[in-house]
């Protein structure tokens, strides 16, 4: 199975290859994926070394001459780092631009701190106009970064080393993938392997997004038959209650975001680690829905108690 970096960068190769106004920016992250194609398209395949901020003034000036960039590196160096460029040159100036990030909130956590990126989204979310797909499957990179290119807003792609087993059409809206009477359950990018784990047996509806920004409100209006929303993020808790909240601002509700807390773990290991610690596997998902929906448990179970909470 072609992991989601290189269905990025084949992708991205092909636009140049085709689109004459398109380019990639990099920063150093990933040239070694893009060495053939630097050498047909000197002019528009862009090493700018080790200078995200660099990376997105270049970026942003080609937006503003009518090409159409791709920016690309690990997410803490896209957006918290460059994040002032991003501001200026892109949002300030109504520059479109497509960033691509990799390294999710913490893929490679044996890298440190410096190579965790759960606030990315939240980030993005101060700048008005960006569309933000978080794609669950690899399959689904090469539509949303055709469809990104050329468009007259900005977007950001992140991309992920956790790849979902099922395959789902791209789509916008959200996908329904299991139908329930209960809680509208949202499973966000890679999150919806292990929310349907979660969830099975419970009386609820699973519906997957790959589009958080904007986010689909008609079909939260729709799919939230008890006016009770849990959204399950590979990011900062809580970044998507607020358009959700937004969306149901006529009816009572209850609303629970779920992802990386805000309390940073401080340890190394694996992703899976990370995952557990911050609650984010089948346990601990199961335990949150459980406490949530139910309320009859008002601690967390024995077999969590060790690792979260």
């Amino acid at each position: 199975m072609t992991d989601m970096r290189t269905a990025f960068a084949e992708t991205a190769e092909d636009i140049v290859a085709n689109d004459p106004l398109a380019a990639v920016v990099l920063a150093d992250i990933s040239t070694a994926m893009f060495e053939d194609a630097m050498l047909s398209f000197s002019d528009r395949l862009i090493n700018v070394g080790i200078r995200e901020s660099l990376m997105i003034s270049v970026g942003g000036g080609l937006a503003l001459t009518g090409m159409h960039p791709i920016m690309h590196s690990y997410a803490p160096f896209l957006i918290e780092r460059a994040f002032e460029q991003i501001k200026l040159d892109l949002g300030h100036q109504d520059a479109a631009a497509v960033l691509v990030s990799i390294g999710a909130s913490y893929d490679v956590p044996e890298a440190g701190r410096t190579h965790h990126g759960p606030g990315d989204v939240a980030l993005i979310d101060t700048v008005p106009g960006f569309t933000v797909h978080v794609p669950g499957h690899a399959s689904e990179v090469p539509t949303l970064l055709r469809d990104a290119v050329g468009r007259p807003h900005s977007s950001y792609i992140r991309l992920s080393e956790a790849i979902n087993t099922v395959r789902l059409p791209v789509s916008s809206r959200l996908t329904v993938v299991r139908r329930g009477r209960g809680a509208l359950v949202v499973a966000v990018g890679p999150m919806l392997d292990p929310v349907l784990d979660a969830t099975e047996g419970m009386d609820v509806t699973v519906a997957y997004a790959t589009t958080v920004r904007p986010f689909d409100s008609a079909g939260v209006r729709s799919l939230a038959a008890t006016d009770t929303v849990v959204v399950v993020e590979p990011y900062l808790a809580g970044t998507s209650i607020r358009p959700i909240d937004e969306a149901l601002a006529d009816r009572p509700h209850r609303t629970l975001g779920l992802g990386v807390a805000r309390t940073e773990v401080r340890r190394y290991g694996t992703a899976a680690d990370h995952s557990r610690l911050y609650w984010l596997d089948r346990a601990g998902i199961r335990a949150s829905l459980d406490r949530f929906l139910n309320r009859f448990l008002d601690r967390p179970p024995a077999y969590l108690e060790s690792v979260g909470g």
